[in-house]
């Protein structure tokens, strides 16, 4: 919790046909992703929407929003990631997006999900945070350059990697600094959230 515009990461199973009310939220970039499972999304804004595992969200509180999750299943359980992002800019209109990606679309690569200029299809945060995921089979490497003052957070969704030499397991995280490159191999079959961060 609180690591540079990175506010919050909740890892959060829910049980079928369980979630939470309606709740105000305001000025933070609001992001969920979907593990396993079917979230159902609704809010002030109108929407009503199903993420499906791969899938993302972002809801931008800004001048203030309600809305509310839930485990849109009867029958299978939810396992998602909360994570809150602070806006580079207060009072903003507040906005809702969500796009699809599929698992078998990103695996041995680097995919972008979210950042903060909605580039290579992107959902757009509104702060300079880049949001990738990396999809590996065991013994697959990955590579990924930091720029200059910038900063990350590796949060293993699954399996097991090494992050520059360092053991990690699936829920874990590692927040890095003054690094130029980071190099992921993966242990086992494995997937792994990069955030790059100012």
């Amino acid at each position: 919790m609180g690591y540079r515009a990175l506010r919050v990461l909740n890892e959060d199973r829910v049980a079928p046909g369980r979630g939470y009310g309606s709740h105000p939220r305001r000025d933070l970039e609001l992001v969920s992703y979907v593990i396993a499972g079917t979230l159902r999304h609704h809010d002030s804004l109108g929407s009503d929407a199903l993420v499906e595992a791969g899938g993302i969200q972002r809801l931008s509180a800004g001048t203030g929003v309600l809305h509310g999750e839930a485990n849109a299943s009867d029958t299978v359980p939810l396992h998602v990631l909360h994570i809150w992002i602070a806006p580079a800019r207060t009072r903003l209109r507040p906005h809702y997006a969500q796009r699809a990606c599929p698992l078998s679309a990103r695996r041995g690569a680097v995919t972008m999900l979210a950042s903060g200029d909605g580039r290579d299809g992107s959902l757009k945060i509104h702060q300079d945070v880049a949001l990738s995921s990396i999809v590996l089979k065991p013994r697959e490497r990955a590579s990924y350059s930091l720029g200059p003052e910038r900063h990350a957070w590796a949060q293993v969704v699954n399996g097991r990697v090494a992050l520059n030499g360092v053991a990690l397991a699936a829920g874990d995280g590692a927040a890095v600094s003054d690094e130029v490159e980071l190099e992921l191999t993966s242990t086992s079959v494995s997937e792994t959230l990069l955030f790059d961060l100012a």
